[in-house]
């Protein structure tokens, strides 16, 4: 693929004073600089004579890959942060691009238009109005994707560490060497904003470091015929390595593009959409893995400043109230859906692969779906 250059954004000089505060390598910061082109020549070379590299120091030639990212956002007051985030951070920006499908009642278009990373951006705008889920605009997003090399799926309001993008390809290089096509998915760690506004990392990594969170069936849930809206929940275990899963976390998915193509998310889903995916991946032979903690580069704001997701909602009742499909409908509609994948009345690419059977995956994650839901 070919990739613009990047022009100079008037935020890098703030975010430059912050992470040198927050104490951030000074020479990871200088290289992001560099490649995003933010810098002109004068500010190259004084940075490089405040903090001269030693022998052996040099950028390391290397070959970035490029990554599509999967963005659908609904009323989504922290979409900026999440963008800027993702770009600055970034160790090579030129090589990201976003389908980014913004459910809104504002004109986010507007702010948009005057970032450096615009161009990289395929936008579309839809009112809340005529949206029909998450997995729906989801579907959308990866329409959106042009054959970059891997695919990140994320919510809109993530927190991103220096080289995120690095340390993401150099995990699943990782995966590679465990299976052929393996998804590197789990809940992300957490982060929250302080009373001035800046994030802070909830979880702390020394306590973490060297355990993996597991994504399980809640043991407390119960699987019938006529409720198939049980849940999954988290674990940490300590460990050695990446550890072989079987649920899919859709606030944190990274994987090779070609997944877009192969496991398309289906648009009828409205909840049970990250048990269809998983299933569905695993049945066409992808792999999934939770991996430590020291290997996630991102972090998730599961808990708003004011505690209020009501905007961010799908089901909001004075939203929903309005609309034509009541979420309702498209609840029991997805329990309908996923019924009938189970059971093979699905074709194509939203039904079941070859590679493995129903019957592995029941045995591997211990969730009845052949029996319960069987013929």
């Amino acid at each position: 693929m070919k990739f613009k250059r990047l022009q100079s954004t008037p935020e890098w000089h703030q975010w430059l004073r912050e992470s040198l505060n927050s104490g951030e390598d000074p020479h990871k910061l200088f290289d992001i600089l560099v490649r995003n082109e933010f810098l002109p020549s004068s500010i190259r070379k004084a940075m490089g004579e405040q903090y001269p590299r030693e022998k052996g120091q040099e950028l390391e030639p290397s070959e970035p890959k490029s990554i599509f990212i999967a963005l659908a956002a609904l009323n989504e007051e922290f979409l900026e942060f999440t963008l800027d985030g993702l770009f600055n951070r970034a160790l090579y920006p030129k090589f990201i691009s976003v389908g980014l499908v913004d459910q809104t009642f504002d004109d986010n278009r507007a702010w948009l238009l005057k970032k450096s990373y615009w161009k990289q951006i395929r936008y579309l705008a839809i009112s809340p109005m005529d949206s029909q889920g998450l997995s729906w605009a989801r579907n959308i997003t990866f329409s959106l994707y042009q054959d970059e090399d891997y695919l990140l799926q994320i919510d809109a309001h993530t927190l991103f560490d220096l080289e995120w993008d690095r340390r993401l390809v150099e995990a699943y290089k990782q995966l590679e060497t465990l299976a052929a096509k393996p998804i590197l998915s789990t809940y992300p760690p957490s982060f929250e904003f302080d009373r001035s506004g800046k994030p802070f990392k909830v979880d702390d990594l020394e306590v973490l470091r060297g355990q993996v969170l597991l994504i399980e069936k809640n043991p407390e849930d119960t699987i019938t015929r006529e409720s198939i809206s049980w849940r999954f929940q988290g674990r940490y275990v300590p460990t050695d390595g990446p550890r072989e899963g079987y649920a899919i976390s859709g606030g944190f998915l990274f994987t090779l593009g070609a997944f877009v193509d192969q496991i398309p998310y289906d648009p009828m889903m409205y909840f049970q959409d990250e048990k269809n995916l998983a299933l569905r991946a695993y049945t066409h032979g992808w792999t999934i893995y939770h991996v430590p903690f020291e290997m996630i580069p991102l972090f998730h704001l599961y808990r708003k400043p004011d505690d209020g997701r009501d905007a961010s909602l799908h089901w909001h009742p004075d939203v929903d109230r309005k609309r034509k499909i009541k979420a309702g409908e498209l609840s029991l509609g997805a329990t309908i859906r996923l019924t009938s994948i189970i059971r093979g009345e699905v074709t194509g690419p939203y039904g079941l692969g070859n590679e493995r059977s129903l019957a592995q995956f029941c045995q591997f994650s211990q969730i009845p779906y052949d029996t319960v839901y069987g013929k």
